[in-house]
């Protein structure tokens, strides 16, 4: 893992309880306040994807056993389609010898340091850590692609329009709030 980045989630809302197979669900308020309301992985804002019932808790590394498994650290909020699509994978051994593996925005920094977002809305990563973890989670989605573009046309009609309206500018702060966050562009090629 990057040692030299400085992690985007720093976790603050550790449960007291020790986590088991029936209980970690109770985890899930304690991991949206840590996660800023947010999927750890597409960065999807819950109130964007439908509200609770589309943010699910992975387990980033499904291999533990025991209670590291089950461990707070272990848990992380996912938008049902992370979440399916990470499913129970996890590189052999061999494969994260060469740098093959899940990102943990826990431990490095993910996003605007080894993952960026192109002119187009699409992702790309600057290691091989960041392709895979794009390529397996498919945060190049055909949703989370138009997402990231909505989120940039909005953004740019707010500086364009001079929308002086407090209540338009307040509706269009709200949806801006819950889009997926800017995501700088690649540092060898400009955005294209």
């Amino acid at each position: 893992m990057s040692s030299s980045s400085t992690p985007r989630i720093v976790r603050k809302h550790t449960p007291d309880k020790r986590l088991t197979e029936s209980t970690y669900r109770s985890a899930f308020d304690a991991l949206m306040k840590d996660f800023g309301m947010r999927c750890a992985y597409s960065l999807v804002h819950v109130e964007a994807c439908g509200g609770r019932v589309c943010m699910e808790i992975d387990h980033h590394n499904p291999k533990l056993e025991g209670d590291a498994r089950h461990d707070y650290n272990n848990l992380f909020p996912a938008t049902r389609h992370c979440n399916h699509a990470k499913s129970n994978k996890w590189p052999s051994s061999e494969d994260r010898d060469k740098g093959i593996r899940f990102l943990n925005p826990c431990e490095e920094g993910d996003y605007n340091v080894q993952i960026f977002e192109k002119e187009d809305g699409k992702l790309v990563g600057t290691t091989v850590a960041a392709r895979y973890h794009i390529a397996e989670l498919n945060l190049n989605a055909d949703d989370l692609v138009r997402d990231r573009l909505f989120r940039k046309d909005i953004r740019q009609l707010i500086t364009k329009l001079h929308i002086s309206d407090p209540d338009l500018l307040s509706a269009m702060r709200r949806v801006i709030h819950t889009s997926i966050p800017p995501i700088d562009p690649p540092p060898d090629c400009g955005g294209t």
